[in-house]
Formats: C-alpha cells, sequence, structure tokens
C-alpha cells in the first residue's frame, strides 16, 4: 500500500527554473564576464547552488557569488515565480487523504526555504531532503533513500516524482516507482533517456491515477 508522495522541486512542484537561470546567469555574468544560456546552466545541475557555483566559476571568490545568487533569487523570486493553483490543490488534496508527503532536491535548503515560503509551502511536507543534506547528489539514491528512512517506509510504499534524467536515475536506483512529470512550463528532460515508470503531462492525470489505485 502506497504511503508517501516524494517530489523534487524543481520543474515538479514549482516552476522555478526561470529564477534560478536568472541567479545563475547574474552570477557568471558578474564574476568571470561570461554569458551563459538556460541550456548550459542545466548542464551544471545535480549538486546544490553551491556546489554548482564551487564546481563552475573561474573567479576563486566563490563566497561573494554565492551571496549574490541568493540575492538575484530572492530579488526576483515574486516576479518570476508564479504561484500553480493545480500543484496547490494536489497537495491539499494528497494531505487530506493522509499521504506523508516529501521533497528531495539538488537545491540548497536556502533557495528551498526562499521558495517554500513565498510559495506558501512551509506545512506541507513530513521530509525535505536538499543538497546540503546528502554526500552525493542525484541521480544517486542517496536522498531519496534518507527520505523513506526518515519517513519509516519501505521502498514499495513510496512514489517519487521528477522532470529530470537524473530524479528517474535516482527512484530506478532506489527500486521506488518513478513518474516522470512535465506538467509546468519549464522542465529540464525533453525527453528522458532513462525511462520512467510512468510518463505525466498534467496534475490531473495523476490525481486520477490515485484514485484508479494505480499504485497500490
Amino acid at each position: 500500500m502506497m504511503k508517501a508522495i516524494i517530489f523534487d522541486f524543481d520543474g515538479t512542484l514549482a516552476d522555478t527554473l526561470p529564477v534560478c537561470f536568472y541567479a545563475f546567469q547574474a552570477v557568471f555574468k558578474e564574476f568571470d564576464n561570461k554569458e551563459i544560456t538556460s541550456d548550459e546552466i542545466k548542464t551544471m545541475f545535480g549538486p546544490s547552488e553551491t556546489g554548482i557555483i564551487k564546481e563552475n566559476l573561474i573567479d576563486t571568490n566563490h563566497d561573494k557569488a554565492i551571496e549574490l545568487y541568493y540575492e538575484k533569487y530572492r530579488e526576483k523570486h515574486r516576479d518570476l515565480v508564479v504561484e500553480n493553483a493545480e500543484i496547490n490543490d494536489l497537495l491539499r488534496f494528497l494531505k487530506k487523504k493522509g499521504y506523508k508527503l516529501g521533497i528531495v532536491t539538488g537545491k540548497a535548503s536556502r533557495s528551498l526555504l526562499i521558495s517554500l515560503d513565498y510559495l506558501d509551502m512551509n506545512d506541507l511536507f513530513d521530509v525535505i531532503i536538499t543538497g546540503d543534506d546528502v554526500t552525493i547528489p542525484k541521480p544517486h539514491p542517496e536522498g531519496l533513500n534518507e527520505a523513506l528512512a526518515l519517513l519509516n517506509i519501505k521502498n514499495t510504499e513510496a512514489v517519487f516524482l521528477g522532470d529530470s534524467d537524473a530524479d528517474i536515475q535516482a527512484g530506478n536506483q532506489a527500486d521506488v516507482y518513478t513518474i516522470g512529470v512535465q506538467w509546468l512550463p519549464n522542465y529540464q528532460a525533453l525527453e528522458f533517456r532513462v525511462q520512467p515508470d510512468q510518463m505525466l503531462s498534467n496534475v490531473n492525470e495523476f490525481i486520477q491515477s490515485l484514485k484508479n489505485g494505480r499504485y497500490e
């Protein structure tokens, strides 16, 4: 019996990729005088924002660069990240039905907390694993396994939803039923190189699958 639903965050629960791109572009322009595209930024995803900057920025003043990232992320969050009524309704529906909810994300806790605060999602999740909480980021299953342990459930009692190849690979390696989603305006994988157990293009499909007992 399914007891928990675990989500990736960027591109899955919130359309935050535009503000991530904006903040990274500001950092690379300011410190490396380099214009980078959204696609170039996507190739860096995996580590937290802190890790991305430390691994990819030529300028060695990483601490100031990281602070600029968070400044820009907060500065444009309200303009670039729009609340999604369907996602909000989904999360409240799941809570009402008694499912445990989790987030496993590569984001640093600092930026995730900014987003959860702006989107009024602070009180919805039973477990949150960020990029700061793991030694090895997705596609390694460490974060997902840690979430399952904290929820005290088996891998057969959860589903994991994400929008990137790294999400699908992590879910597969954790032996969790894994769903690839493309239901927000901006998501990471146009085509998944590793096939998820299910593909969803809108939130209502997921709700119908739940009501039909697909995951039981």
